[in-house]
């Protein structure tokens, strides 16, 4: 009989601390290059900025979810897509420190109501950032106040939905003369795609499934 899977908040630390407790002494590497592999040479060469995000799952009596934004279409890159909240890490901070941050700033998240449960290992993309995503725990009901600079919307997906690899599709653009190829996963109206996608589709994979 198949395994009946909780996607509580609960059962999200658990996996996350089993899977990614060691990464600090034997850390891997994951990014746009792991579906690409033609990339890695050029990933490896690559001057990088750090970044941090905060993954949210809100901790609701029975299944989780995840907060997700939509960028407005007015910021100079990636304009309209939908993002976990987060941006660059500033001099002095911890990834910990600029993820609550930005998740403060772009929806108005109190660092109050969040569980830092740990970092996740770093996601290298092709536009040259090194994105560490901070997994974390969100008391449920927290009223949020969006930056309308930044944020055109804030909404709530089912961890059970973005966890479950049967919902994510492989996807090809060309670049540079070549075919890249991508995750995607619409919910609803939304479009989840891109680093966003590459971010759940790891954690998925290695905490819920196969590893990529």
């Amino acid at each position: 009989m198949k395994e009946t899977i909780p996607y509580t908040a609960d059962e999200f630390r658990r996996r996350a601390e089993n899977a990614f407790a060691a990464e600090a002494h034997a850390p891997r590497e994951y990014g746009d290059h792991s579906i690409n592999p033609e990339l890695a040479a050029m990933f490896a060469a690559m001057k990088r900025r750090d970044a941090a995000v905060l993954v949210p799952v809100v901790d609701y009596p029975g299944e989780a979810s995840v907060i997700l934004t939509q960028r407005t279409e007015r910021l100079s890159s990636h304009a309209g897509q939908v993002a976990f909240p987060g941006g660059k890490i500033d001099p002095g901070e911890t990834a910990e420190e600029a993820a609550l941050r930005e998740a403060e700033e772009e929806i108005g998240l109190q660092p109050s109501a969040v569980e830092v449960v740990l970092r996740a290992p770093d996601y290298l993309t092709a536009s040259g950032f090194r994105i560490a995503p901070v997994l974390a725990v969100v008391k449920p009901g927290q009223p949020l106040s969006l930056n309308p600079h930044e944020v055109a919307a804030a909404f709530e997906t089912p961890l059970a939905f973005l966890m479950d690899s049967s919902n994510h599709r492989k996807k090809s653009r060309i670049w540079q003369g070549r075919a890249r190829y991508f995750f995607e996963m619409p919910w609803h109206d939304r479009y989840i795609w891109g680093v966003t996608a590459g971010i759940i589709r790891m954690l998925a994979d290695e905490l819920y499934g196969e590893k990529i």
